[in-house]
Parts: C-alpha cells; sequence; structure tokens
C-alpha cells in the first residue's frame, strides 16, 4: 500500500501539521494522565480504521510502559476489568466525540458527567482537544491511506 501523495513531505501539509503538533504538544503537556492520553488515541484511531495511528500510538504507549493485555483489551474496554474508572470514563467519551455523527444528540450527559467525576476541568479541556486532534490525524491519514506498520518510537520528535 501507498499513500495517495506525499502529505508528510508537503510543504503546505507542514504549515497545517505544524499547528495540529502544537495543539497535540499542549495536550500532552497538560494534567491529562499520560496512559489516558495514549488509550485515546488508540480507540479514536481504532473507530475510524486509522492504520498509521493506531501503529503509531500502540507502539508509543507500549515504550511509555503500557501492558500488551491493557492494549490488546481498548477495542473490547466495556468487557474489560483492566482499566481504570476514570480511563473507562474517558475512552466512552471518546467514543462518543468520535462517532458524532453517529449519535442523534452528540455526547450523552451521562458520558460528560462521568469523565466529570474524573477529571477536572483542566484535564476535560485537554481530553475534548485530544479527542479532536486525534481525529483531525485519523481523517488526514485515512483520506490520504498512509500506510501503517513502519512507525518507530519517537519518530516525530
Amino acid at each position: 500500500m501507498e499513500s495517495r501523495l506525499n502529505y508528510f513531505g508537503h510543504p503546505l501539509a507542514g504549515k497545517v501539521l505544524k499547528h495540529i503538533n502544537s495543539a497535540g504538544k499542549v495536550v500532552s503537556d497538560s494534567t491529562l494522565p499520560t496512559a489516558v492520553q495514549e488509550l485515546v488515541k488508540i480507540r479514536a484511531s481504532q473507530i475510524n480504521g486509522c492504520g498509521f495511528c493506531t501503529d503509531m500510538h500502540t507502539k508509543d504507549a507500549t515504550q511509555a510502559g503500557e501492558t500488551p493485555q491493557r492494549l490488546n483489551l481498548v477495542a473490547a474496554w466495556r468487557e474489560a476489568k483492566v482499566f481504570t474508572e476514570a480511563e473507562r470514563a474517558a475512552l466512552e467519551l471518546t467514543e462518543q466525540g468520535t462517532r458524532i455523527a453517529d449519535a442523534a444528540g452528540g455526547v450523552t450527559d451521562e458520558a460528560w458527567a462521568n469523565a466529570a467525576k474524573h477529571f477536572d476541568e483542566e484535564q476535560l479541556v485537554a481530553l475534548i482537544s485530544l479527542i479532536a486532534v486525534i481525529n483531525a490525524y485519523n481523517r488526514i491519514n485515512v483520506i490520504n491511506q498512509q500506510p501503517a506498520g513502519d512507525y518507530q518510537p519517537g519518530q516525530f520528535g
């Protein structure tokens, strides 16, 4: 499989990615726990069918110490006992925030209230922002058919 174009090598894309990367850096530097950040990126990427991001974020999570058992269960988190209540709340918000078009009312008040029980306001802002950022990356990569499998942890800085 080859990408439709060299998106990452294009000057205009570089300008766009500079801003998306800056937003991502703000989130990664926030108080939202790193494990939650990686789980959110993986789950949104799975939902969107983004192999490139799924590959990247499972490898980054492994590098950060995430266990294979938890990574293998992200897609089935509702039935898995290995996630904390806070992680489960973040995964639910991620699913609803990623599948906005599939839900008549968008994100439910119940999902929001559950997330708000586990995260403070700064963390909620970071969580919303992270869901938006990873969905933007997923869309770029899926539209461009960016191949997956070659990512090396730390490859992008």
